[in-house]
């Protein structure tokens, strides 16, 4: 009977932990505060879209996309997160340096796609939207991988 009542006690203190994080998130979404501690939300990357490195391809959706994703991987950034609806692809620089940004796509037309590079960390913004843009542009030196 005592170990029921130990895991009682046990379970009430588990449960007041994570009241306490759910208040101390702040203004933090109910979906997004798991995400946060997670280390896997993208909110960071939509508030900051607003000062986006912005760049318009002559390419449809789907190739463009498909073109970032195979560039992300010969560069080695980290992909931790891909939202279709938001058409958003989050990935940190590299496996060792979690500097996240994120890469919006938005379809101009069937021909066109509009490219937002978004993240808190000027570095961050610049490395990735370089790479990207050279790639797409056919200006890709040799892949160098960002991780090292």
């Amino acid at each position: 009977m005592l170990n029921f009542k130990y895991r009682k006690v046990r379970f009430c203190y588990l449960c007041f932990v994570l009241c306490a994080l759910c208040l101390a998130s702040g203004c933090a979404t109910i979906t997004d505060f798991p995400k946060g501690f997670l280390g896997i939300s993208t909110k960071v990357l939509e508030d900051n879209r607003k000062d986006a490195i912005v760049k318009t391809f002559n390419q449809g959706y789907i190739a463009c996309y498909d073109n970032v994703t195979a560039t992300l991987k010969r560069m080695g950034a980290y992909v931790y997160a891909k939202n279709d609806l938001k058409k958003l692809i989050a990935v940190y620089v590299s496996r060792t340096d979690t500097t996240p940004v994120g890469i919006f796509f938005k379809e101009i037309d069937a021909a066109n796609t509009q490219i937002e590079v978004s993240s808190p960390s000027k570095y961050g913004k610049e490395t990735i939207a370089n790479r990207i843009f050279n790639a797409l542009e056919g200006k890709e030196e040799e892949p160098k991988d960002v991780s090292k």
